[in-house]
């Protein structure tokens, strides 16, 4: 499995072919709050992870304390429209706390993603939060909030091959340093079948035609250097 990354400013060099896919993964974007999705971990602060609302400068639960979250703008194959909702990780003493769902999947390939975002408030905490994305066994991210960006959606994608029909865990892990720490943001959780094209991840003939067109460009230009020189 090879992940990707994607930024809300990428370049979409290919339309996501996702419209017609069907999201494994129930309620993915969290529009029926956290229907589905298992509270895991432990939080000695009592800010369990909620299903908070775009645009909403709210306290918790319905906002970001009173950030109000743009909705998801990075590139994403998932087949769930971005909606109004998206989960929320904010305990500043979180161990292990988690979302998790398990998912039935028969053999075949599947792409899987989700995307975040880091509220500017939380990421300007003195102290660190480490966030995990797992689904089916692949993780996808890994790394302290503070190397990542603030207030701009990613988007982590890849795929996998499932070789024996089972259940398979989605799950997402917060842990914090101390009080008051970052948080962070996610929405557009998805497993669909097969593996479509990625946003801005050109295919393998798209890949041939600009690498051919670079090489032409790169000897015209070696030609016309060589002409001045000359």
């Amino acid at each position: 499995m090879r992940p990707y990354f994607f930024t809300a400013a990428a370049t979409l060099l290919l339309a996501a072919p996702a419209s017609a896919a069907v999201n494994l993964v129930s309620n993915g974007s969290f529009e029926d709050g956290l229907t589905g999705w298992t509270i895991g971990g432990a939080d000695a602060q009592g800010y369990p992870p909620v299903a908070i609302f775009y645009g909403a400068a709210q306290p918790y639960p319905d906002g970001a304390f009173g950030e109000a979250v743009p909705q998801n703008d990075a590139p994403t194959n998932s087949p769930d429209a971005v909606g109004e909702r998206a989960a929320y990780f904010v305990s500043d003493f979180a161990t292990g706390q988690s979302l998790t769902q398990s998912v039935f999947l028969t053999a075949g390939t599947y792409q899987i993603g989700f995307s975040v975002y880091a509220p500017q408030n939380g990421y300007n905490n003195r102290n660190d939060a480490f966030f995990s994305g797992t689904i089916a066994g692949e993780t996808l991210a890994s790394y302290a909030v503070s190397t990542g960006p603030a207030t701009t959606w990613q988007t982590f994608a890849g795929s996998t091959d499932i070789l024996v029909d089972g259940f398979y865990e989605v799950a997402f892990v917060f842990d914090t340093a101390g009080f008051p720490a970052k948080d962070v943001v996610i929405d557009q959780v998805y497993i669909i079948a097969g593996n479509p094209a990625l946003p801005g991840i050109p295919e393998p003939a798209t890949w041939g035609m600009m690498i051919l067109g670079f090489g032409l460009v790169g000897a015209a230009s070696r030609r016309r250097k060589a002409s001045v020189l000359a």
